[in-house]
């Protein structure tokens, strides 16, 4: 008949994103985050003050998607959006105190889930640089 689900790359590719997505799950919830709004926090944890643009090729999320996702954070009080002033329409994202304060929490979150994963610290970078390699393949389709 047809391809076999448990054979094929992008379905194990598929399931293990949603099972690490899953486990993040309860570890953000004390920090009002959803797994999407911590990839978002982790690009400006490591480059506080980038362009929406700048955020949305970092982390891979389309701005249909992006725009309301920072609303959100900038209602939890975690950043704030700040007008360039050559181009008032282009918005820099900003950490607010409050949005540094829990990139330490989030770091504890993030050392957990790794934990749980089981994996060696050499295993994950190899995962990782695999990862990164499929990506790149797949970009040029």
């Amino acid at each position: 008949m047809g391809p076999k689900l448990k054979e094929q790359l992008c379905y194990s590719l598929y399931s293990t994103s949603r099972a690490v997505t899953q486990a993040y799950k309860s570890l953000l919830q004390p920090l009002n985050l959803t797994y999407p709004q911590y990839v978002v926090m982790m690009a400006l944890w490591e480059n506080d003050g980038l362009m929406i643009s700048k955020i949305a090729e970092e982390t891979g999320i389309g701005n249909a998607t992006l725009s309301p996702l920072l609303k959100r954070l900038e209602t939890n009080g975690y950043i704030e959006r700040q007008s360039e002033d050559v181009d008032e329409r282009k918005k820099r994202i900003v950490l607010t105190s409050a949005g540094r304060k829990i990139g330490r929490q989030a770091l504890k979150a993030s050392e957990r889930a790794f934990c749980a994963t089981g994996l060696s610290d050499k295993e994950a970078i190899r995962l990782m640089v695999l990862c990164g390699a499929i990506k790149k393949e797949l970009a040029s389709v």
